[in-house]
């Protein structure tokens, strides 16, 4: 079999896969009743809009768009597995906000939770670093302060996958997670699929969201290492203010990764991949069903050749 490159990349989602072509997604999810229900819509965002279609910056674009549609889709997947928010009983404040708002709840949930998740993690990957390594800059130089900070924050991030790898609503993500990998493998090889197909093929891959977070603190630690300053408040506003930059350069360097089997680039590739044994876990047929499913969906509207 001829092995080939695809752009198509997914995320794991609540009881199922989603997987993304160039223009639209597919999302399978098995629902209480054990069927398979798929869903495609357009993939929007500020992806291939003015400046966002250029290096950089469209590494940017596809970190908001990520967020913002990730989590739009693992809402949706959670309704269609029987876990939505709107079947619990609502409380007198909620079901006021329902009341006022209407269909735009949905809208202002998600937009909230994308607010919430990026000030948590804000404050635990970056002010946390800093602050702690603000504890050393009376023994150690200025620039020496970026590289404590990455550091702590390699460390802060290695701890947390590891909390919550060990929750079983959490595994059973990663088993998608694992699945979905799998399958892209399995395409990527050239060989029909097919649970059997995809059973085997490996569950690790290059253009992982776990790797890109990786790339991103190594790259935030060489960023920083060049903006120096021992003033705490100033070193924590151009270290978050950098963040776009810095996620723009990481996206550059998976797409790069992605498309490149040189010996550098297995090196380079390398942590991530290691990293991925913990955020991915083997699934079984079923999982690895939605996973091929979701991927039949993208490959009917966008073919590959």
């Amino acid at each position: 079999m001829s092995e080939k490159r695809t752009n198509i990349g997914g995320q794991a989602v609540i009881e199922g896969v989603m997987m993304r072509g160039k223009k639209i997604y597919a999302m399978a999810v098995r629902n209480p009743d054990g069927e398979i229900v798929i869903e495609k819509k357009d993939w929007g965002g500020l992806g291939k809009k003015g400046i966002f279609k250029y290096p950089i910056f469209r590494g940017m674009a596809a970190f908001v768009d990520s967020l913002v549609s990730g989590t739009k889709i693992l809402m949706r997947s959670a309704e269609i597995a029987g876990e939505g928010w709107e079947e619990e009983e609502l409380s007198p404040f909620e079901q006021w906000l329902t009341d006022k708002l209407g269909d735009k709840i949905n809208d202002i949930l998600i937009y909230f939770s994308v607010f919430l998740s990026l000030v948590l993690g804000m404050g635990l990957f970056f002010v946390l670093p800093v602050a702690i390594g603000n504890l050393f800059k009376s023994v150690v130089p200025t620039w020496g302060l970026g590289i404590i900070e990455g550091l702590i924050r390699i460390g802060i991030f290695l701890a947390y996958l590891w909390l919550i790898s060990r929750m079983k609503e959490i595994r059973r993500v990663f088993q998608y997670h694992g699945a979905e990998h799998k399958t892209i493998a399995c395409f990527e090889s050239g060989k029909e699929l097919t649970v059997e197909n995809v059973r085997p093929c490996t569950r690790l891959h290059k253009r992982c969201g776990t790797s890109f977070l990786l790339f991103v603190m190594l790259i935030s630690m060489v960023v920083f290492f060049f903006v120096r300053t021992d003033v705490f408040l100033l070193r924590l506003v151009t270290r978050i203010c950098l963040v776009p930059f810095i996620a723009g350069i990481s996206y550059e360097v998976i797409r790069w990764a992605g498309k490149s089997e040189s010996g550098f680039v297995k090196v380079v590739s390398a942590p991530g991949l290691c990293l991925q044994k913990l955020t991915t876990a083997e699934p079984d047929d079923g999982q690895i069903e939605c996973a091929i499913a979701a991927m039949k969906g993208v490959l009917e509207d966008e073919p590959e050749e």
